[in-house]
């Protein structure tokens, strides 16, 4: 499973708007229902469902980067979104750093295998110091969306 399957480049953010972990949670799932990726009735739904996620542990795993993530049995296909922060936001990440870049997965519940799939994709790039740092630098949606079909295409190093 590549990146580009799954991330959806309508809902990439590249400059939040957001500036706080919650806010940030919104305006990603606004963004992914506005890409037709979710049901606009569900945005309260999936938005608590990430926000008490994110209450139990961070997703914030440290590095400037975070990855909330979220199961529904009525998300039909995996979909994701990346936001980006020029500020940093407090995501009371791991190494308690800024968070630069969000990763926000969305699961079909029924289908684990997939969702483990990606998450070990999005892991993966994001243990890549360059994979961070041109995401980071990132400043449009044609920008993270060449990352993302670089990565997929290995040709970015470790």
């Amino acid at each position: 499973m590549k990146l580009c399957d799954f991330v959806v480049k309508e809902a990439v953010v590249a400059s939040l708007k957001a500036s706080d972990r919650d806010d940030v949670m919104r305006e990603l799932v606004d963004a992914l229902i506005a890409a037709g990726a979710a049901p606009k009735g569900l945005r309260d739904e999936l938005v608590n469902l990430i926000i008490d996620r994110e209450k139990k542990g961070s997703t914030g795993f440290g590095k400037g980067v975070a990855v909330p993530h979220v199961k529904h049995a009525k998300i039909t296909k995996m979909s994701a979104t990346i936001g980006l922060s020029q500020h940093g936001l407090d995501f009371n990440a791991l190494d308690k750093q800024p968070v630069y870049s969000v990763v926000l997965l969305m699961s079909p519940e029924g289908k684990p295998d997939e969702h483990l799939q990606a998450m070990e994709n999005i892991f993966t790039n994001l243990q890549k110091d360059q994979f961070r740092k041109f995401l980071k630098q990132a400043t449009a949606v044609e920008e993270v969306m060449d990352l993302l079909q670089e990565a997929d295409n290995q040709q970015i190093p470790g």
